[in-house]
């Protein structure tokens, strides 16, 4: 092969290795922040949807409390009525702090993005930082070496990016099981 065409081939796939390392990330980034909207628009629902519940319940002990307030005896029902209320209130409560355990997955799908982030841009850099080594006079086994390098480099990186995000994200779904999210 001439030095031409190793040069050529050496320059293809430094290339391509960055455009298929920063288009797989900018992907995952992506879908990690689709997921975090999910869970904030289904955190937010239940959320609503318990509070209103808290607060039907709270209004129809009203009559109940008003009538004690206005010296009246409840009845066994009234009373019934008034500890069931309470348990439902319980239960309403609870799923509503459940609903804001979405905290811990959203958090946890933010760091993995923002790892992602920096790992892409000490990518860049480290590419950025060995092209600036790359003077216009080189022959082309200096080129050749330097892409070398840059790839070997480069190639490291990804790696040790990929293990520190190879861990899922992952939590009791709200209401239906186990959410994994990759």
């Amino acid at each position: 092969m001439t030095r031409k065409k190793i040069l050529g081939s050496h320059v293809k796939r430094l290339l391509s290795g960055v455009s298929d390392h920063g288009r797989r990330h900018l992907t995952e980034v992506e879908t990690d922040l689709i997921q975090t909207n999910l869970l904030l628009e289904e955190a937010i629902e239940k959320l609503s949807r318990n509070f209103m519940a808290i607060h039907d319940a709270v209004n129809a002990q009203q009559a109940t409390i008003e009538l004690l307030l206005q010296g009246g005896t409840p009845t066994p029902e009234d009373k019934q009525r008034l500890q069931d209320m309470n348990e439902q209130v319980s239960t309403y409560v609870n799923a509503a702090i459940t609903s804001m355990q979405f905290q811990d997955m959203t958090s946890q799908l933010i760091d993995r993005t923002l790892k992602r982030v920096t790992g892409l841009r000490e990518f860049l850099g480290t590419l950025g930082a060995h092209g600036a080594e790359m003077l216009p006079e080189s022959d082309n086994d200096e080129i050749v070496d330097l892409l070398g390098k840059v790839s070997m480099a480069l190639a490291i990186q990804s790696l040790e990016l990929r293990s520190v995000l190879r861990k899922a994200v992952s939590q009791k779904h709200l209401e239906s099981g186990d959410i994994e999210l990759f």
